[in-house]
Parts: C-alpha cells; structure tokens; sequence
C-alpha cells in the first residue's frame, strides 16, 4: 500500500484498532420526526430474525439474504454469534440501523426463547416502538402472552405482523381471533392475503384498495395493481370493520361515523396513527418473510404509524430531593439540555472483541460526543467518552456525537446494566430501571482443570454482569458453585460459551429447581437483641407482625413500617431491611430463600447509647429466626405455563403425559388435524420433558413453556425435600468434627 493510498483511507475511514475491520464514519443525523427506535419481538420461530434480515436487504443495509442456521454457510446478519447459527435461534439481542423512505429506524432483534427473556425486557424497556411477530400457524403461543406483557409493562406502541402465510394450515383470521381473545387486543386487518399457503400470491391494502405483488429473484420488486374480481367483496367488507373498529376508540373518526361520512384515506391512516400511539388499536398486516412477500408495506406503516421518540413520555426520577419527583425529558436534538443516557445492555466480549466493555446506551435527553465526561448516577463515578458508535448487529461503526433519540454505544464505560448516566454531577436524575425476573432453575458448575481457575472465575463474572437473570453463589454447605439462570437451555448456552470462548472444559451438575419457603398464617414476633461486653453494647427490639403474602406475590417480599413515636428511630429502618435481606437468604426448612412474607414493623425499643445499625440488622435477623421456630412454613416451588403443540391422534398420550406430571390442563385449543394444550405443570416435573413429548408423538410433538407462579409443593415432596435437607446438614456437622479431631 503506498503513503498516498493509505493517507487516502485514513481520511476517509475511521480505524477502530480492537476489531478487524474498518468502517466509514457514519456523521449523518435525522430530524426528530424522521427517527424510529423498534423492537422485533414474538415467540419461538416465528420468523423475527428472518423479518429482520429482509428488512436490512430491502434498505439497502445488506447486499444479500442469508438464512437463520447458516444453511448457506453464513447465516443471518443479526445472529452472529456461532451458537445461535449452529441452533438456528436468536440468543442475545441484537442492534442496527436502516434509511428508510427517508426516516432512520433503530431496530432490535430479540431472542424468542423464554430463557432469554431479559434480552426483550430490556430492548422493550428503551424502544418507542415495536413490531409484534406472529405465526399465522401457531398464532399466539406462550412467549407471544409474555412479549404482550412486557409490551404493557413499559407501554410501547406496536404493530402486529402476522407471517408465515405460505406454510400449510396458515390461517391469519383464527390467528387475529387469539390477539383479540387471548390477549385482550383491539384489532383489525389492515392488509388481507391473496392466497394461503402455496397459493399465496401477495397482498391487498385495505385502505389504499391495492392489490401489492412481490416480483424479483428476491421480491424486491413492488408491483401495485388493481383488486382481482374475487377479491373486491371481502376487501370492502374488511375495510368496513376496519374504519369501525378505529371508530370506537378514536372521537374524530367516531364522530364522522355517527354522521354517516365516509372518511378518506389520509383520515383513517391520521386516526389509526393516533390510536397507535395511544396504544388504543391494533393494527395487523400480513405477508411472508422467508418468501419475500409484505416486508416493504410494512416498513412504510412503520414510518407512518410508529411514534418517533418526540410523542412517547420519557420520564426519570429526581434523585436528590427526600421525596422523588419525576421529570419530564426533553427529546430535543440538541446540547441545550443536560445530558441523560440510560445502559441498556453491556457486553465484555465475544462479539466485543475489543478488551473494553462495550455498554449500549439510549440517548435521552441532551448530547454527547467523543472526548465528554459523564458520570454514572448509582455509583457516581466520573468517565471519560472515548469511543462512541453505532452497532450493525457485530459491527461498530464510530461516530463523533449522539443526540436524544439516538441508540449508540460506548466503549470503556464502569457501569451495570439499569445505570443511568448524566454529564453535570449535580444533575441527579435516574430512569427507571429495567424489571429482572428471579432465576428459576439452578446447577453446579465447576471446571474440569485446576489450571483453568482464573480463566474460568473470568468467564462467569463476564457474564453474570452481562445477564442479570445468569447468577453465580457458592453453597457453603457443599463447597460448591451454583450457577442459576431461567431455564435449562440459558444454563446449557452459558456453559458452551464458556467452553468455546475461554477454552475451559466444565462439568454440571444436575438442574435444581429454586425452591422457596413461605409462611402458612400470620405470626406475631417480639425480639429482643441485647449484648453487654464491657463499654458500649447493643440493644435493639423489634415488635411486629410476620403475614403471609397472596399467592401471586409469592415470589416476593415486603416490609411496612407502621411504627409512631421514636421507639424506632427512622434512621434504624434501613438497618432493619438490611438484617432481612440476610435472614430471607436462608430458611429453616430446606435451606432455601424465604420469600412470599410481609415483615410488618408496629414497635420496638432502643437505648439512646448501645443502639446502632448494627443492633437493629441482628434484632431483624433474630426476628425471622423466631417466627421460624414458632411458625407454620411450607415450601413453594415454580409453577410453568406450558404450551404443548402435536398430531390430533395423540391428544389422548399428551394428556396422560401432562397427568403423570402432576400437571392441571387448562385448555385444548383444535385445528384441523392439530391441537394446542395448556397446562400449569410444576418445573421440577419438567426435567426430561422434550423426550417424552418427542416418544410420546413419533416425533412430531414440541413445546414451551414460561414461569408464571409460585404454589405449595405436594406434601410427599415436601417430606423429601426437608428430609434430604437434614441429611446434608448431618453429612455437614460429621465433616466439621472429623476436621476438628484431625486439628
């Protein structure tokens, strides 16, 4: 390469010297109005990944399509790590950036395993948008319940997708039917298919009243045409229940349809616009992601119907005055505003190749640019913006500044995921943190070698920072590592990676389940913690009550301060819920976590020299230890909803199969030589579930499954989970004496 050349290539590109590529520097910013940030979010293969690739061919972002498992040896472009091609699933979210009709759309594919939860949770939580993918085979299926809850969680407007129109049985009426019954959906077609199956042909707009074919090697070209004859009555038809399902929820076009006027087209795309950010409506569209039918349509409503980050309320939390108030953000573009950003996701390697960490973040309010300080609000410590980019899927692009309403990442950020970061120390505002689901499903975890220790404690503290569902503990009892996560598959993939990313052979045990303990009635607890060594002792009395929660908060705890006077100085309250914390880390029956109580402070007593924090930490402790003696505690396991999909003719065998696992079915659901079941069926019953579906149904049976509840176990599991518990702690004390006598 000659001086010239290479002069040449450093003026036009920006080197990023921790990767092995070079990208052009990207400097292009958007109007406000011109900015989409969306998720693509649905259940299990139903086709969000091969949507995502279609939408980057079709912008322009990519210059072929490849598919999902890498069949053609590369794979799709938002799944780039080698696991998720080899399993033909999406395992970690995935960000980057189309132009599109002038607008640009921040768009993040997220994984549709229940295991992988938190990656939608926390894409969810910073999108304005969404695209909800539904299979017009399955319809809506369990992990589509849980994306819907989240949806509502953090209030995201979104359009529905339904896809696949091409595979035998498709049905997108029963699949709009389920939207609107199961999930509680006001919802109506906006595109209908011509065709089904491997007859589908394309699509019409409903209210365009055009009929839209896909043409091309690669459906890239969009021909519009006219309605065919058979189809005009039912798009009249389905136009009809569109305008008045739209005119239920919106008073314009309500008021219009009272009158008996007939709106026109820029009127129904304003009021269902309006409806869609008020999250009032549900608009459906149709089409075919791997045959490349309806992706460009939908883009276009995607401009036109999702937000841009202007119309959506972000708020955060004023954390420096004694009663939080919340503020409004100002969404302006610009360095007027102080600067919030909120770290939405981290990674410390495998795609970051890099030796820093790589922490995405969404811009808020203000802006930044390479070379500002900005300080994290949770730990308050002072950093330096070093490298700031934008991500396409592995790829980092760097870029000089960020405004609000821009997704980028920086490299070299000290920070969690939830932390919230500002660029004036004295401007402390938080925004509200990302909602993490408690592990539900455990194992040991050790590596093979002695000499892989240190690459091995690297490997979990890597990515126990990454996912805050993944959690390491050490069993004191067993000398062990316990490795904790939201199902098998989240435990099985963290343990490949381990392997391939560190080199480190490991070793699990066999999956447990996170049993809890709770409490059965209320009990009153009265606990004096007094102790007097000469100088200044401790004294602290605790008076209360200890009530169990309702059994839909049984994987929680609470604590209410109902004392008056200054029996209990409030600056003891904190102290107290310390010493709680610790006593809930273990109960007395199994040794597991004690959850599902309410700790109801009424009284207590101090001594105005030997009362500390301290003294107040043990009395909470002590407290739960009485109640512990004195109280009627049973233990509660993690209860699955799961959703079983199989051949009409062994509805019989999955039903038997279903009973033999102490499970409740709460629903079959036909259609046509297929079935769907529901059923609640206890976690630690599940173990080795996919082979008995799988032999009970030649192979042709799958299914899902996600947490929904904690419940009382039986009582023969129950005497069996106590009594192994005892023997471990006996096994425990005659290890204790044999090292005392061999000292």
């Amino acid at each position: 390469m000659t001086p010239r050349l290479f002069s040449h290539l450093v003026k036009q590109y920006r080197w990023i010297p921790f990767r092995t590529f070079a990208v052009k520097r990207e400097s292009k910013h958007y109007p406000l109005e011109k900015i989409r940030n969306i998720g693509i979010s649905a259940h299990i293969d139903s086709g969000k990944t091969t949507l995502s690739e279609r939408v980057l061919f079709y912008s322009g972002r990519i210059q072929a399509m490849h598919e999902v498992k890498g069949k053609d040896s590369v794979g799709a472009t938002m799944d780039s790590m080698e696991l998720e091609r080899e399993r033909g699933i999406t395992i970690q979210s995935a960000a980057t950036y189309v132009e599109w009709q002038g607008h640009n759309i921040n768009i993040i594919d997220t994984p549709g395993h229940v295991d992988f939860t938190v990656e939608v949770e926390r894409s969810l939580r910073v999108l304005d948008g969404a695209i909800l993918v539904v299979c017009s085979v399955g319809g809506v299926q369990s992990q589509t319940i849980t994306v819907n809850r989240q949806l509502n969680r953090y209030r995201v407007p979104f359009l529905t997708f339904i896809n696949k129109l091409d595979r035998m049985n498709a049905n997108p009426s029963r699949a709009m039917d389920q939207l609107k019954s199961k999930l509680g959906h006001n919802a109506a077609f906006l595109q209908i298919p011509m065709g089904l199956e491997g007859n589908f042909k394309g699509i019409i707009d409903l209210i365009e009243r055009k009929a839209f074919y896909f043409n091309g090697p690669n459906g890239e070209e969009v021909c519009v045409e006219e309605i065919p004859e058979q189809y005009k009555q039912e798009t009249e038809n389905r136009r009809r229940d569109l305008v008045e399902t739209i005119s239920g929820v919106d008073e314009q076009l309500g008021e219009m349809f009272l009158h008996e006027e007939i709106p026109n087209e820029q009127q129904i795309h304003d009021a269902i616009r309006r409806c869609v950010i008020m999250r009032k409506f549900n608009p459906i569209f149709v089409g075919s992601a791997l045959k490349n039918k309806g992706i460009q349509p939908l883009l276009d409503y995607v401009t036109r119907y999702l937000p841009n980050p202007a119309e959506v309320e972000n708020i955060a939390l004023d954390e420096l005055g004694k009663e939080k108030k919340t503020i409004k953000l100002d969404p302006t573009r610009s360095f007027a505003a102080p600067f919030v950003g909120f770290a939405f996701k981290i990674e410390a390697g495998g795609r970051n190749t890099s030796a820093s960490q790589l922490t995405y973040v969404r811009v808020y309010q203000g802006g930044v640019k390479r070379g500002d300080t900005l300080y994290n609000i949770r730990t308050l410590k002072r950093t330096r913006v070093s490298k700031l980019v934008r991500m396409h899927s592995n790829k980092a692009e760097e870029i000089d500044e960020a405004y609000a309403g821009d997704i980028c990442a920086f490299y070299g950020l000290d920070c969690a995921t939830g932390d919230t970061f500002v660029n004036d120390k004295a401007y402390q505002i938080s925004v509200e943190s990302i909602f993490v689901p408690d592990p539900v499903i455990s194992m040991s975890i050790k590596c093979s070698s002695s000499t892989d220790v240190e690459k091995f404690a690297a490997a979990l503290a890597r990515f126990t920072r990454e996912d805050p569902t993944f959690r390491i503990v050490y069993d004191e009892d067993n000398k062990e590592s316990i490795a904790m996560g939201m199902g098998e598959l989240q435990l099985d993939i963290y343990a490949q990676r381990i392997q391939r990313e560190y080199g480190v052979k490991i070793e699990m045990g066999k999956p447990k389940v996170s049993f809890r303990e709770s409490l059965v009635n209320p009990i009153k607890f009265d606990y004096l913690h007094k102790k007097q060594s000469g100088g200044a002792g401790q004294f602290a009395r605790v008076i209360g009550i200890l009530e169990p929660l309702s059994p839909d908060k049984f994987a929680t705890v609470e604590f209410s301060d109902e004392t008056s006077g200054t029996n209990v100085p409030s600056q003891f309250i904190p102290a107290i819920k310390k010493g709680l914390i610790r006593a809930y880390e273990k109960g007395s029956l199994s040794g597991n976590k004690i959850s599902g109580v309410k700790f109801r402070l009424q009284d207590g007593d101090n001594h105005i020299v030997d009362s500390n924090e301290l003294a107040f930490m043990l009395a909470a402790d002590g407290a739960i230890k009485q109640t512990q003696e004195s109280g009627q505690w049973q233990i509660i396991e993690p209860v699955m909803l799961v959703e079983i999909n199989a051949p009409t003719e062994f509805q019989s065998a999955v039903h038997s199969l279903v009973i033999k696992r102490f499970g409740i079915v709460s629903g079959i659901e036909p259609r046509e030589d297929w079935f769907t079941m529901l059923a609640e069926i206890p976690l630690n019953d599940m173990f080795g579930f996919s082979t008995d579906i799988r032999s009970h149904t030649q192979g042709k049976g799958e299914f899902s499954m996600e947490y929904v509840r904690y419940c009382p176990v039986r009582a023969d599991m129950s005497n069996k989970i106590i009594q192994q518990y005892q023997q471990s702690l006996d096994q425990s004390q005659q290890q204790q004496q044999q090292q005392r006598r061999k000292n």
